[in-house]
């Protein structure tokens, strides 16, 4: 900072990496016209092995490309946010494996409970009070440990869950993202806290592609393939809009909307999973247009509809 400090240049490129955004800021009140780039951006202009001049020039090259694409600084809220996010989805992630290890444990002992949380939560109370399970007491106190755990863990869960749905009832631009069929405070928070106001993309698409939601590309001899999707970029948002696609779909086709219609013709030709693709990366091109251009969702109109 203090070199900086003393230092007159056009402007500062830097890869987005850990410890970025704090130091974007502090450059940026020096003074200094900050550009973060994603590393996934640099690589190709390193020219041989990696070393820190080697890293640092490859940087040079890369933020003065007319095409190359920035990252907007986040802001302490944004960041804040984020942080949030990624200590909730460690809880889930961990809850989870406390599940699936008292599911493997009673399994070992000829007790089999179905998947999921809730029929574990259900089980288990009887089952550590049943003298017939025939469960030794070395056991019954590892899970009764890990009942302790699993409600530790829900408790926690619970709160940041609370935490996020106050942030999305007052911040304006969550309550309009709410409004999306499939997108609800966690997605919304979520999204602000990683793109802001969407700046950073010139259109749906391309939000839509940096979460790894556009079919990957494999064109040769002048012949056009579309792959899987590339799965790159944040996984975390991609699996919330795909969560959110997949409950679109199970409640959508109750209704009469241009959603609704739209998911009716594309399901009678192609597999679900294909078209809970599409609705993901429909959801995405519809959040990021209400993002960046400050304005409500309208819902899309069905075709033939008649205007009173």
């Amino acid at each position: 900072m203090h070199f900086t400090a003393n230092l007159k240049v056009d402007f500062i490129g830097m890869e987005a990496c850990g410890g970025a955004h704090f130091l974007g800021r502090a450059l940026r009140a020096q003074g200094h016209d900050v550009r973060l780039m994603p590393a996934q951006y640099v690589k190709p202009y390193v020219k041989t092995n990696k070393s820190d001049y080697i890293d640092a020039e490859a940087i040079a090259e890369a933020v003065v490309r007319p095409s190359m694409r920035f990252v907007p600084i986040k802001t302490d809220d944004q960041l804040d946010m984020q942080s949030l996010h990624r200590v909730r989805e460690r809880w889930v992630m961990r809850r989870t494996a406390v599940v699936n290890q008292i599911r493997g444990l009673l399994l070992e002992r000829g007790i089999t409970l179905r998947k999921g949380r809730r029929h574990v939560d259900q089980a288990l109370p009887g089952i550590l009070e049943d003298a017939d399970a025939r469960l030794s007491g070395a056991l019954r106190l590892l899970l009764a440990q890990l009942k302790l755990e699993l409600e530790q863990l829900t408790l926690r869960i619970g709160e940041a869950d609370a935490a996020i749905e106050k942030t999305a009832q007052e911040n304006d631009a969550c309550r309009r993202l709410i409004a999306i069929p499939g997108i609800g405070p966690v997605t919304a928070t979520a999204l602000i806290a990683a793109i802001g106001n969407g700046a950073a993309f010139h259109k749906g698409r391309e939000f839509a592609a940096w979460m790894g939601l556009v079919p990957r590309e494999h064109s040769t001899g002048g012949k056009q393939k579309l792959l899987g999707i590339s799965k790159r970029g944040n996984s975390y948002l991609r699996r919330l809009f795909v969560q959110g696609a997949r409950a679109v779909m199970r409640f959508q086709a109750k209704q009469s909307s241009g959603l609704s219609a739209w998911l009716a013709q594309l399901t009678s030709r192609t597999h679900h999973n294909i078209v809970t693709v599409a609705l993901a990366n429909k959801l995405a091109r519809m959040a990021w247009a209400v993002l960046a251009k400050d304005e409500p969702y309208r819902p899309p109109v069905l075709a033939n509809a008649v205007a009173p």
